[in-house]
């Protein structure tokens, strides 16, 4: 049965963790910090729109991030963010030095148990103990910049190396921490990140959907699951409440995602081929750039596709919506995923989705009623996929858009996660959980 053949189903309620009220109930003088470990860049749309939509409900919000993105911001809206950031490697080396001979003089005890901390989870990472000495050194810094400010709670996002810093500085004496692990870097490699130790000495630690929940509890003692929370990622209202014009009738699809191996954009090319040897007329347009941006364009080049599949690369978000409302469906065949925001933002836009049935994407993504999921890896299943979407009536393709807009309105609304969040930082701070001794 094809998808056109499929009837939608009904969109089953959000779980009672998830059922949080639109607004919270925002302590006055609410703030935290926020760190990342590259912020902003064109990927981490979806952290700027948290932390407007945390500053909406009067949460007051301190940026931080480990080190600057070193490529050319392309939206206005990054470049006015990166002026709010505050980056902890612009000290250099004498800055970093100088902060850990501070803390060597004023809480000598508490630095070394965060060198053996760093030591004890370093030794076994993917990145290294020497690495890990150097994140001591940075959680120096932070923590007298965290004092300075009277940050009492730190939110990191990704289990990566800015968690870390945050675990680290927690062990310095610093505020409590809390971070978002996303995926899939911390399921790929959690033993090598250490996600245990750092969801065991968080305070919370925040997944995006139930598929993320179930791989933290794999590698925590079930004593520590109550701290993982489901916040799923949102969208704001330039994508909620932006026109919504009816597909177009050209056949055009759009892959909006960094060019990295896990995107599994090269089967998307190797799926443009297959139709444009049967003789379709289309055009994929590909928005993003990364370190495939050559392989791809090889590949585009074996396969004559140039006519056909289009690098862009990155684009503002205005520029992002647009391209959508001129595309039948994203098409994103992925290898490896979280829950990618872009699908989101398609279906807010009444745009179908074409992807696979991974991780966290069936959550959002339902196969027949808002997209199509297929086996990653599956070529003739994607190129399939395609040809239904660029020949299906645009009836149809927008019956299946609305449904996926209802899921993304009742469950994916930057304002409403972000008033889930705020609730978990003010419960934390409440509970005294702040500065360490």
């Amino acid at each position: 049965m094809t998808v056109q053949d499929a009837h939608p189903a009904t969109l089953s309620p959000p779980s009672p963790e998830e059922d949080a009220p639109a607004r919270a109930s925002v302590p006055a003088g609410l703030t935290v910090a926020y760190l990342v470990n590259q912020y902003p860049q064109p990927s981490h749309t979806f952290i700027r729109r948290e932390i407007a939509a945390l500053e909406s409900l009067g949460v007051t919000v301190h940026r931080y991030s480990v080190r600057q993105w070193n490529q050319k911001l392309v939206d206005p809206r990054d470049q006015e963010e990166q002026r709010k950031v505050r980056v902890v490697l612009h000290q250099g080396m004498v800055g970093l030095f100088a902060a850990t001979m501070h803390a060597s003089f004023t809480r000598p005890a508490a630095l070394f148990r965060t060198f053996a901390l760093a030591c004890r989870v370093g030794w076994r990472s993917h990145a290294g103990l020497a690495k890990h000495l150097i994140y001591v050194l940075e959680a120096c810094v932070l923590r007298r910049w965290l004092a300075d400010a009277g940050i009492k709670h730190v939110h990191a996002h990704f289990g990566t190396n800015s968690t870390t810093v945050a675990m680290l500085v927690r062990e310095l004496g610093g505020p409590s921490y809390s971070f978002t692990a996303h995926g899939p870097d911390e399921w790929d490699k959690p033993e090598a990140l250490g996600i245990g130790e750092k969801i065991a000495r968080s305070a919370f630690t925040v997944v995006i959907s139930h598929f993320g929940r179930s791989q933290a509890q794999r590698w925590v003692d079930y004593k520590h699951w109550d701290k993982i929370k489901i916040v799923r990622c949102g969208i704001d209202d330039s994508f909620l409440n932006a026109a919504k014009p009816p597909p177009p009738s050209a056949p055009r699809l759009v892959c909006v995602g960094r060019l990295g191996q896990a995107k599994g954009q090269l089967a998307l090319v190797e799926a443009a081929a297959k139709l444009a040897a049967e003789g379709h007329r289309f055009e994929v347009s590909l928005i993003g750039d990364g370190p495939m941006r050559a392989p791809i364009e090889s590949l585009i080049a074996r396969h004559k596709l140039h006519d056909h599949v289009k690098l862009l690369g990155w684009r503002d978000n205005d520029d992002v919506r647009r391209e959508i409302q001129n595309s039948r469906a994203m098409v994103m065949p992925s290898f490896a995923e979280g829950l990618p925001v872009v699908f989101m933002e398609s279906l807010a836009l009444e745009r179908p989705v074409i992807t696979t049935h991974i991780a966290g994407i069936p959550e959002l993504v339902r196969h027949g009623v808002s997209g199509w999921l297929i086996t990653p890896s599956a070529i003739d299943p994607l190129a399939d996929a395609m040809r239904e979407a660029l020949t299906m009536p645009v009836g149809r393709l927008l019956q299946m858009g609305r449904a996926g807009a209802e899921i993304v309105t009742e469950h994916h609304s930057a304002v409403r996660n972000a008033a889930q969040l705020a609730e978990l930082f003010s419960a934390t701070m409440g509970a005294g959980t702040g500065q360490r001794a």
